[in-house]
């Protein structure tokens, strides 16, 4: 069997960013993937990805995300790609609501720089955007837009230049515990690695060969022209936004980066399971988000451009899962992200790479353990 320090199965956002780390750090790293990243079949697609500082979620997601906009930054550089490109980000939504009151809690924990403006002052502002009163927007500076597919190219080119020998189209079908290390077998053979990093996302829980407590839910995203006003929806006129447009309910979209207005709803949609994947997107999920649109982005809702179907994998509480399997240390479970992980990519990577070298990671992983209150 041919050897490696560490091997990677999945190389969508995470398994990616884990393998580049990983050769950066020397170690010998195979990465293999059912199909040839980046691909449309999971988490890591769409064109666009947002990053954002004033973290709603929690914030203990603050310096994990910075460090993330730092490992970003060097991946542009390794590369020589651009990847990030700043728009500022606006989340809005009822003064109290989850979204606001969450964003400014991290803002103000962390001592980030926001403004909070009044429905009209955006309106002003931003004239795409038709907010009403009373909801209220926290701007912060640093958000922006990610280009997921660029991303995850980036991270492999840059991971094999340093060494990593990566398979596509070669899937792992199984693993088993050995004495100091674990045997993986894939479609087409078997290796042997002192660790193993289980990135696979949606196909986590099968392949983990234990019992974890996740869902995948099914997600739609769209792409509209500009009904009227195109330059009012320009990366230079519009932040990246998301919107609370009843309580704990949310939508989120960008400007309009050259292929027309991104928008999908975060959440509510439809649980499924591997085999069931609704592909296609129905009229009546187009109905939905421009019903939205109309009332709060009514320049906005033109011809339908394109729209497309990815995967949230989700926890109970949808913080993330960056664990060691519960029955082996040699095995390391790498973050269902339950919708809002693509832009810690380089960050979990990093962390990842500590873990599969037995190092203790920088950041409080407390919350993403696979066992315990959740």
């Amino acid at each position: 069997m041919k050897s490696f320090d560490v091997i990677v199965a999945g190389l969508g956002a995470m398994g990616s960013a884990a393998v580049w780390r990983l050769a950066k750090r020397g170690r010998r790293v195979l990465g293999l993937d059912r199909l040839h990243p980046p691909h449309t079949q999971g988490s890591s697609h769409g064109r666009s990805r947002i990053i954002r500082e004033a973290y709603y979620e929690h914030p203990l997601y603050v310096p994990l995300v910075r460090r993330a906009y730092d490992l970003w930054a060097d991946l542009e550089s390794e590369s020589g790609k651009r990847l990030l490109r700043p728009t500022g980000g606006l989340m809005i939504g009822p003064p109290e609501g989850v979204l606001v009151s969450g964003a400014r809690r991290s803002a103000v924990t962390h001592g980030l720089p926001f403004d909070e403006l009044s429905a009209s002052e955006m309106r002003s502002t931003f004239p795409a955007l038709a907010p009403e009163d009373p909801v209220v927007g926290i701007l912060e500076p640093r958000a922006g837009v990610l280009l997921p597919e660029r991303c995850v190219e980036a991270a492999l080119d840059c991971a094999r230049r340093r060494g990593a020998e990566l398979h596509f189209d070669e899937g792992v079908v199984g693993w088993s515990p050995e004495e100091g290390g674990v045997v993986v077998r894939s479609e087409k053979a078997t290796y042997l690695a002192n660790r193993c990093i289980l990135a696979t996302g949606a196909w986590l829980a099968p392949m983990a060969q234990a019992t974890l407590p996740l869902t995948i839910e099914r997600q739609t995203a769209f792409w509209f022209q500009p009904l009227a006003h195109p330059e009012r929806f320009s990366p230079e006129s519009l932040p990246v936004y998301i919107w609370e447009w009843e309580p704990d309910r949310f939508f989120y979209g960008f400007p309009d980066l050259g292929d027309g207005i991104k928008i999908a709803r975060h959440h509510e949609g439809e649980s499924v399971s591997l085999d069931d994947v609704r592909r296609e997107v129905g009229s009546e999920e187009e109905a939905g988000i421009r019903a939205i649109m109309r009332r709060y982005l009514p320049d906005g809702n033109g011809p339908l451009l394109d729209a497309s179907v990815c995967l949230y994998t989700n926890t109970p509480d949808r913080h993330f899962l960056v664990d060691r399997h519960p029955e082996t240390s040699s095995v390391l479970l790498a973050s269902p992200c339950s919708g809002h992980g693509f832009k810690f990519a380089p960050a979990i990577g990093e962390v990842l790479a500590r873990l599969a070298c037995d190092e203790e990671p920088e950041f409080d992983l407390s919350p993403f353990k696979v066992r315990g209150e959740r």
